[in-house]
């Protein structure tokens, strides 16, 4: 992988980590209790996820310039790590044996891609 390769792929992993940050974002605001169902959509924890949704949309666009087709899904697949991470974190989420398997696989596909891909 040559540099800007390594660029527009580190323009897609910020893209993803943003992605997983909105959407803590989107479940605090699910946690809360709202007057009305205007005021549910309409409160600015909301607003700001979704403007970082639609700017993450401009990540991956940016990034599939530089990077090979094949890398995006490698890289997106880092999302269940974040998601899981914050989960804990935040949430207090428990993690059970089957989703530390399925995050062991993921993490062994990117390594796996990186290595041989």
């Amino acid at each position: 992988m040559d540099k800007t390769e390594l660029l527009y792929a580190l323009v897609l992993l910020v893209g993803v980590f943003v992605s997983a940050v909105s959407q803590v974002m989107l479940k605090k605001a699910a946690l809360r209790t709202y007057a009305s169902p205007i005021k549910e959509y309409l409160n600015p924890l909301v607003i700001t996820a979704y403007v970082l949704f639609v700017g993450t949309t401009f990540f991956s666009i940016l990034a599939y310039k530089g990077i090979p087709l094949s890398l995006g899904p490698v890289l997106e697949a880092t999302s269940y790590i974040y998601v899981t991470v914050f989960g804990v974190k935040i949430f207090g989420e428990k993690v059970g044996k089957k989703k530390l398997i399925a995050l062991g696989l993921i993490i062994a596909g990117i390594v796996v891609y990186s290595m041989l891909g």
